[in-house]
């Protein structure tokens, strides 16, 4: 397994309509340019981070986790002279899939995923959104379910999907492996791990999504997880005080139910 660093261009983006965007790029270890791009626009009061991806030869994009601001995600989309191809969905609960719906009728794009078991999770959008104060949250019906071992395309570059269950049932990831770049939902935190006091949550699948689908894509991939910062799989499996290979070893550390997500 490898441990080499990724080399990660940063670049803050002036501010517009969302909160921020954080816009970065991969590069491989021999600089070549990335076949993707990435931003990352924080959304809802739980500043979940949205996640739009793109296909740097066909400017063909994916935004995954739309769970607010929609009209400026799909608005900055534009400006940035990219194609909204696709929405992709990594669990169904309010802040990451509550505007898939609304994108999928403003663009025309089809929604991908969840996995099938995190339909109870869609089909309860709106009872969600009244009561957390998200109230333009709507259910929808994938135009694709996902299934671990599935991949997605965009454009000229291939996606691989990750069943993750654990903080919900019907969790998926999506790994680009020439970026070495995930994007990983509420599986996995700089510092943490998803919540699993929610319905149908499973502490133990959560460590075992973590350790089998994760870990064993490599050190050197970049992250993005559903909140807060930026990470690698190295670093995790070197400091994270729930699933870092010390942590594991020990009698392990209990996630207290607290926090977003």
């Amino acid at each position: 397994m490898s441990r080499r660093t990724p080399n990660v261009n940063a670049e803050a983006v002036s501010s517009r309509p969302v909160d921020r965007y954080v816009s970065f790029m991969t590069q491989s270890a021999s600089q070549a340019p990335s076949p993707i791009g990435v931003f990352v626009t924080p959304v809802t009061p739980l500043q979940q981070n949205c996640t739009t991806v793109w296909c740097t030869k066909t400017l063909k994009a994916a935004v995954i986790d739309p769970g607010g601001s929609v009209a400026a995600i799909v608005a900055e989309v534009a400006r940035r002279g990219l194609t909204l191809d696709q929405i992709w969905i990594t669990h169904g609960h309010l802040d990451h899939a509550a505007g898939a719906a609304e994108m999928a009728e403003t663009s025309g794009a089809p929604i991908i995923g969840p996995h099938l078991e995190d339909q109870f999770w869609i089909d309860d959008l709106e009872v969600q959104g009244r009561q957390w104060g998200l109230p333009d949250a709507r259910t929808f019906t994938p135009t694709r379910w996902l299934e671990g071992g599935d991949t997605v395309t965009l454009g000229e570059t291939v996606w691989e999907v990750a069943h993750c269950p654990g903080h919900t049932p019907g969790h998926v990831i999506f790994f680009n492996r020439a970026a070495r770049f995930a994007q990983v939902g509420d599986v996995l935190f700089k510092g943490s791990v998803g919540r699993t006091d929610f319905p149908r949550s499973d502490p133990e699948a959560l460590i075992r999504s973590v350790v089998t689908r994760l870990w064993p894509l490599g050190d050197d991939v970049t992250f993005v997880p559903g909140h807060g910062p930026v990470s690698t799989f190295g670093e995790e499996r070197r400091t994270n005080p729930f699933v870092s290979d010390a942590a594991l070893a020990g009698p392990g550390a209990v996630r207290a139910a607290t926090g977003p997500a």
